[in-house]
């Protein structure tokens, strides 16, 4: 087993309140860690038919057979037993009694919400960061290979490849899940969907052009688009504005959590080919910004990533927002040489953020890191193994 480096936080949030909650992907290793966390804690499956149906049909009784401390693996497949776990909660007051999972996050958080409200701790679990898979002496040796098979688990621990994987990874889970969440008749048109998006990816976000090239209304690509974020598919990067309302108002670029998936739905046959694909430059912002939130979430911190853009083009890959009037900027290239004018972005920000302290660095796809004066710029393996959770939690 690859050690998870949420299991820390995971431990000490079990000490604190009486249910934690870990949400995520699915086959991101959920089941796997906590069971390892906590191997004296009853484990109970709510993907298994009969145990759903008991825990449905009569979840007093249910609870009374597994009473805690007990996981309960894909809470939302029965989301009646969080009143009843409230119930219980507040009759006893201990910590550690309730270990949750779930893999859809609106679900899981809407029914947590109501009934958990103030009484639990919430995690997130994404695929392998580089550090884990590093510290195993897992990580591919080249940024195209480690980019081609993205973070799933099941990679690493079965040596299946890539294409085996995510065949059935989107077959067997996403759209499944599409199908009980939104009833998505038309599962074609979800398959295109789903592979425009990744088309998309690293792009600010128009709705009703994705609905048109996918012969839906944009009512549909935003229902659609929701559920991919809810599933830990892909997510929005929001543009970074002082104003709020200009952060909420203005139309944010969309991200694949692993690109792994990504290449898949690109239609990627194997790593060679990104050394050369038109979307290398994407895949691999994709890969830099979900490093930090891998980073951001295995501390149990929310999410503070940003992308600037001014009206003229002038513009920030990503920005980190710290607080006490810090910042974080970062430019991204795929690129193996570096050249000045891939700065040119970091300096300009930095001239208008005066009142601010700003940090710059640029993540680039070669072999070695270095300092200048107007950024550190950081090599993509030293960035994934070292580098990323400083730059993510401060």
């Amino acid at each position: 087993m690859i050690k998870r480096t949420l299991e820390k936080k995971l431990k000490a949030l079990a000490k604190k309140s009486p249910v934690v909650t870990v949400t995520g992907p699915r086959q991101s290793g959920k089941t796997t860690l906590v069971r390892a966390t906590f191997p004296k804690y009853k484990y109970v499956s709510l993907e298994n038919l009969d145990t759903r149906e008991f825990a449905v049909s009569d979840p007093r009784l249910f609870l009374s057979k597994y009473p805690s401390p007990v996981i309960f693996d894909e809470i939302q497949r029965a989301p009646s037993l969080l009143s009843y776990i409230q119930t219980i909660v507040d009759e006893e007051k201990r910590e550690g009694m309730y270990i949750l999972t779930g893999s859809n996050n609106l679900m899981l958080l809407e029914s947590v919400s109501q009934s958990l409200a103030g009484r639990v701790a919430l995690l997130n679990l994404l695929p392998f960061s580089a550090e884990e898979l590093a510290k195993e002496r897992r990580l591919p040796s080249s940024l195209e290979e480690n980019l081609f098979r993205g973070g799933y688990p099941r990679l690493y621990n079965k040596k299946l490849s890539p294409e085996e994987f995510f065949s059935g990874y989107v077959s067997t889970y996403v759209e499944r899940d599409i199908r009980q969440i939104l009833k998505v008749s038309d599962l074609h048109k979800f398959q295109i969907f789903l592979k425009m998006c990744a088309a998309r990816c690293g792009q600010l976000i128009n709705l009703s052009s994705l609905g048109n090239d996918c012969g839906i209304n944009h009512g549909t690509a935003k229902a659609w688009l929701s559920i991919l974020q809810t599933c830990y598919i892909a997510y929005l990067l929001p543009p970074h504005f002082q104003n709020m309302g200009k952060r909420l108002m203005k139309s944010p670029k969309l991200y694949f959590y692993d690109t792994g998936l990504l290449c898949h739905l690109l239609g990627i046959q194997n790593s060679k080919e990104l050394t050369v694909h038109p979307m290398r430059g994407y895949i691999f912002e994709s890969w830099v910004l979900g490093e930090l939130m891998k980073n951001l979430f295995n501390n149990g911190r929310r999410n503070n990533l940003y992308f600037w853009r001014d009206h003229v083009g002038h513009e920030v890959d990503c920005l980190i927002d710290n607080g006490f009037n810090k910042m974080t900027a970062i430019e991204i290239k795929s690129s193996v040489t570096l050249y000045e004018e891939q700065l040119k972005g970091l300096k300009y920000f930095k001239t208008l953020a005066t009142k601010k302290s700003v940090n710059n660095f640029l993540i680039y796809a070669g072999q070695e890191s270095m300092k200048r004066t107007s950024a550190e710029t950081i090599d993509w393996k030293t960035f994934g193994t070292k580098t990323a959770g400083k730059l993510a939690i401060g």
